[in-house]
């Protein structure tokens, strides 16, 4: 081959890496959201009300009709995990707990994995969920009725529930129940931060636009929400706060309303508390991550996960085999 066939091919060698891994390298190191500035009166009200949060009103006044406060009491937890399930899905709930969810403890620390869902419609549902919860004591059940109009009160219930009877849980993921999650991989990063407050981190969503569309499900009128554009927010399908962030979320949370979808719920009531949120590649959003082992032992979370994915998954990322680099 001549110097320029080499060089033709070397050249698209090079673009290939770059457009394998330049996208990833450009969102989560220079495409952050500059730090939100603790300057406005109201950001300090909240982040000082947070800090000075009284439990003991929240403990009386419960919105649960079921609670697994017994779990978390007196028990030191580092990661909490609280999926937002449908309460007609215990398969779903039943497969998490056999693979990525039956994880109590990641390099010495423990961790505790509950479902946050809404009332079922049905009556028989509700009695499957009792059941389901004394046999497994991992369910806090809210007092309202479980549809797609009341994910964000369910968010909002699980962060107040965390607030009221988790304090000690130094983090907080949140996920969805079609999620896999790499527990091992995201309590590595974890542990390497040097930041351990004002953390919320997840796949970024910049600019995000309101749905206008009258015959979406997720109508946001102008009067509910005026902006063009909401403030960054993490994707809903999994991202992950610190303790101190569920406190400000939750003391801002009395400012947002409830209309707009879940995720962007939290992202502006962390707009509001002075927090940025800070972008990963490695969660996914809604995005399935085509399967691959080693992929799948340093990425946070895959999207869309079938049952049958989850076992096989689980089964293969867990058998302890090591990845090079």
């Amino acid at each position: 081959l001549r110097t320029h066939q080499w060089c033709f091919i070397l050249f698209n060698v090079l673009l290939f890496h770059v457009l394998l891994f330049g996208a990833d390298l450009l969102e989560e190191y220079f495409l952050r959201s500059l730090p939100f500035p603790y300057t406005d009166a109201k950001t300090l009200e909240i982040r000082e009300r947070a800090r000075k949060l009284n439990l003991d009103p929240l403990k009386a006044n419960l919105s649960y009709s079921l609670s697994s406060a017994a779990t978390c009491s007196d028990q030191e937890i580092f990661l909490l995990v609280l999926i937002c399930s449908s309460p007609e899905n215990r398969t779903r709930r039943n497969v998490i707990r056999q693979t990525w969810g039956n994880v109590t403890d990641t390099r010495g620390y423990p961790v505790l994995t509950l479902f946050a869902l809404g009332k079922p419609a049905s009556g028989t549902t509700q009695l499957e969920i009792n059941e389901e919860s004394q046999k497994h004591r991992d369910i806090i059940e809210g007092s309202f009725i479980d549809s797609p109009e009341t994910q964000t009160q369910k968010l909002l219930m699980s962060v107040e529930w965390t607030v009221t009877f988790c304090p000690q849980a130094r983090y907080i993921l949140k996920a969805d129940e079609d999620v896999f999650v790499s527990i091992p991989s995201l309590a590595g990063y974890l542990l390497s931060l040097t930041q351990l407050e004002d953390l919320y981190v997840g796949r970024v969503i910049h600019q995000g636009v309101p749905d206008r569309d009258p015959r979406s499900p997720g109508f946001i009128p102008i009067q509910g929400y005026p902006e063009e554009f909401y403030p960054d927010y993490c994707h809903g399908s999994a991202f992950v706060m610190s303790q101190d962030v569920a406190r400000k979320v939750f003391v801002a949370s009395k400012e947002v309303p409830v209309s707009v979808p879940p995720d962007v719920f939290v992202g502006m009531c962390a707009h509001k508390a002075g927090i940025t949120p800070s972008h990963s590649s490695r969660f996914s959003g809604g995005k399935h991550i085509s399967y691959n082992r080693c992929c799948y032992k340093f990425i946070f979370t895959s999207s869309n996960m079938r049952e049958d994915e989850l076992f096989k998954d689980w089964k293969e990322t867990s058998a302890g085999e090591d990845c090079s680099l």
